[in-house]
């Protein structure tokens, strides 16, 4: 009997870990194992250590992250830790089993300022502290293990976890009205496509019908919108009679700051491992059906 290679997923608990564990089943010769924060905090050294020792995995898909963008502010080494030097970590640990390795990254590499979208080349300035401590991620696993792919990816939601989406439902069944910036461009990703086109590399390149391409890669959906017409979209979705306002950026201030332009060039991945791209309406769309069908969200019928 042919033993299956080993697929380990770091932040099982994640949103984006939930929509690859609803792919897992999808690849029968690959056998995923997800670990929560729980079970393996990336942080800890010696722990990820001995996990790779005994379960020796063929890939391994980093969704662990430290994601709280305002709290990094006042919390600087623990981000650092987790979302640089554990990163680091894992590519060194994943270079000395022949370990693949796929690391998730952020837009927010970037200051905001561009007029166009980033390529994988285009220079990094995080004006944040979680910004800077994902850039971090980024070098130590490219210099510790050059064969790293890491995928830079935006606005991340899905029918699952904590996002935009889900709060702006929530916001809309409980408010008459709400406030959403319109100063902010980018694009959204539903952590479902995300999760298909993370399946494709690995199976592809599995089945040798690709090669293994390490370097950068940006990953989003189609299209350009702000914070603002992203919550119009939702309101239409979901019929609801909620009234929502434009606002600036600085009318709402946080402790860290977000850049204004966040938008992702995808040329690269499309032509290097032959991604199709969906579109941002279409993606939201099926999202919020999902979330229907899986959950009890609201939806005024029309």
């Amino acid at each position: 009997m042919k033993i299956k290679s080993k697929i380990l997923v770091t932040g099982g608990d994640g949103q984006l870990a939930k929509e690859l564990r609803e792919f897992s089943s999808l690849h029968t010769g690959l056998e995923f194992v997800f670990l929560s924060r729980e079970d393996l905090p990336i942080h800890q050294f010696e722990l990820v250590r001995n996990y790779f020792n005994t379960l020796k995995p063929a890939y391994c898909i980093n969704c662990a992250a430290y994601t709280a963008v305002d709290k990094a502010e006042s919390e600087k080494d623990l981000a650092f830790l987790v979302n640089g030097e554990a990163v680091g970590v894992l590519a060194a640990v994943c270079k000395e089993h022949n370990t693949r390795f796929i690391h998730i990254s952020t837009d927010y590499v970037f200051n905001g300022e561009a007029s166009y979208p980033y390529t994988e080349s285009s220079l990094t300035d995080p004006i944040n502290v979680y910004g800077a401590s994902k850039l971090a991620g980024e070098e130590q696993a490219l210099q510790l293990n050059p064969d790293s792919i890491i995928i830079r990816t935006s606005w991340l939601y899905s029918s699952m976890g904590k996002n935009f989406v889900k709060t702006m439902i929530q916001l809309m069944n409980e408010k008459d009205q709400i406030k959403v910036i319109k100063d902010q461009l980018g694009s959204p990703t539903n952590a479902a496509d995300l999760a298909e086109t993370i399946f494709n590399i690995i199976g592809l390149c599995h089945l040798q019908i690709y090669d293994w391409s390490p370097g950068i890669y940006n990953f989003s959906n189609e299209g350009i919108i702000s914070w603002y017409d992203f919550a119009k979209e939702i309101k239409q979705i979901t019929n609801s009679p909620c009234d929502i306002k434009p606002i600036s950026t600085k009318e709402y201030p946080t402790p860290a700051k977000r850049p204004a332009y966040s938008v992702l060039d995808k040329t690269k991945i499309q032509k290097t491992f032959g991604i199709k791209l969906k579109n941002w309406k279409d993606s939201l769309s099926t999202c919020i059906s999902n979330m229907q069908t899986n959950q009890p969200v609201t939806i005024l019928s029309k």
